[in-house]
């Protein structure tokens, strides 16, 4: 019995042909497959060779032309590559007349992250998130992408013609079908439930922290957020020169001098056209930048593409609809800049940015700096009357408010301090017996 390509869609240790088809009046690319390259290594494959086409449309057959899609046969069989590899979102028709034409595996953009995700999940978490984004991805398409129809019995794989859904066997087909169907269906239920209590939780954990200022790393994969949570907080992430090297959320203390400190949160790195069901899946695992007070926005500096990929990072937040919400920008691997000039244009663009290397320390201090301006906010000087028996009280005036002046009357530390309104607000919530003197 064979067995078909579509039923092993991993790229591990496979050599990869990748192709991308650039619609007519999209802007010109430099090297316009060089991410897709770095995404098949990440996922194992060994790039072997690259075509890339540019057309007024997508062959509605083919995704490329006729004369395109016999060179890309040609060559897979020339640089002996067992997948190919799109750029591009594939119907399943198409992957099937690709799959015809070349005799290799197929796969295309989406279902590549997919397998990269798959490959680095390690907590049960990560593991439902990602299976439930290849359900969600692979339910529409079971028509055209699963085969195992021609084998049942009665269903045509014996026939002359080796049709499914010959004379007499529709029937059975179907049923296949709709059962396979039901069972995805059951099975994205059943994840949903899951991921919605874990999201649950995770809500509960995020709103536990209110009392303390959190801040979240977002960015382009490979941007050095990793690298960065180490630096700041010692964290001892996994730091790897990989796309998609962790998928978890990790949370740790943030020190920021005099006593002042907030939690600083890694998240998952983002991608240009990262696909929606990723992006609905991962919700739980980005619930702490959804709530945070502040996000850290970590640009790979040194890379051509740094612009794009600002761009690329702001769509997924406008889906996860903090767009609005407060942002530093930080230009990051300022050491490994080669481009002075392109350095020069981002700087323009985003004047607020502030220059760093996660690598080398440069700038980390004016990082806290800002961040620690950022979170005690706007001050406005007020006199305040705290119980001096109230440690807690006052051990949080003393982080997160400047105290101008001190004096003890009847049991009561009556203190003049320069103060942010959330802060204010935080103090109130910890301590019932605060009072504003005059």
């Amino acid at each position: 019995m064979s067995v078909n390509p579509r039923e092993n869609l991993s790229v591990r240790r496979e050599n990869a042909l990748l192709v991308k088809v650039i619609l007519g009046g999209a802007a010109p690319i430099e090297d316009p497959l060089v991410e897709l390259a770095e995404l098949a290594r990440s996922a194992g494959a060994n790039v072997v060779s690259r075509v890339v086409q540019r057309r007024p449309a997508y062959h509605p057959a083919s995704c490329v032309g006729k004369g395109k899609l016999e060179e890309i046969r040609q060559r897979a069989d020339v640089y002996e590559a067992d997948v190919v590899i799109f750029d591009n979102d594939l119907s399943p028709s198409q992957i099937r007349e690709i799959e015809k034409a070349t005799g290799r595996k197929v796969l295309d953009r989406s279902e590549l992250i997919l397998d990269i995700f798959a490959s680095r999940a390690r907590t049960r978490e990560a593991r439902l998130q990602v299976e439930l984004a290849q359900l969600e991805y692979t339910a529409p398409r079971l028509r055209g992408m699963w085969t195992h129809l021609e084998r049942i019995a009665g269903a045509g794989g014996a026939t002359g013609a080796g049709v499914v859904g010959g004379i007499g066997t529709r029937g059975p087909g179907e049923s296949q079908i709709e059962i396979d169907r039901r069972l995805v269906d059951k099975r994205v239920a059943l994840l949903k439930r899951q991921l919605e209590e874990i999201d649950r939780r995770k809500v509960r954990e995020v709103r536990a922290r209110q009392d303390h200022f959190t801040v979240s790393l977002v960015g382009y994969t490979n941007a050095g957020k990793s690298t960065l949570m180490n630096a700041l907080t010692n964290a001892g992430t996994l730091t790897e020169d990989r796309l998609f090297a962790t998928l978890d959320t990790l949370t740790r203390r943030w020190d920021l001098g005099s006593g002042r400190y907030l939690l600083l949160s890694d998240t998952v790195g983002f991608i240009r056209d990262l696909p929606h069901h990723l992006v609905a899946s991962f919700r739980a695992t980005l619930e702490e930048a959804i709530h945070a007070d502040l996000l850290l926005h970590v640009v790979d500096a040194a890379n051509p593409e740094a612009e794009q990929q600002v761009e690329a990072v702001e769509r997924v937040l406008a889906e996860l609809e903090v767009a609005d919400k407060p942002t530093l920008l930080l230009l990051n691997k300022a050491d490994a800049v080669r481009d002075l000039a392109a350095l020069s244009i981002l700087r323009t663009r985003h004047p607020q940015a502030l220059l760093v290397s996660a690598r080398s320390g440069d700038g980390l201090d004016e990082l806290r700096a800002e961040v620690d301006r950022r979170m005690r906010g706007e001050q406005r000087r007020i006199v305040l009357s705290v119980p001096a028996h109230d440690g807690k009280a006052l051990g949080f005036l003393e982080r997160f408010a400047d105290v101008l002046d001190r004096r003890f009357e009847d049991g009561r530390a009556i203190l003049e301090v320069a103060i942010a309104p959330r802060a204010l607000n935080q103090l109130h919530s910890i301590a019932a017996d605060i009072r504003h003197a005059e």
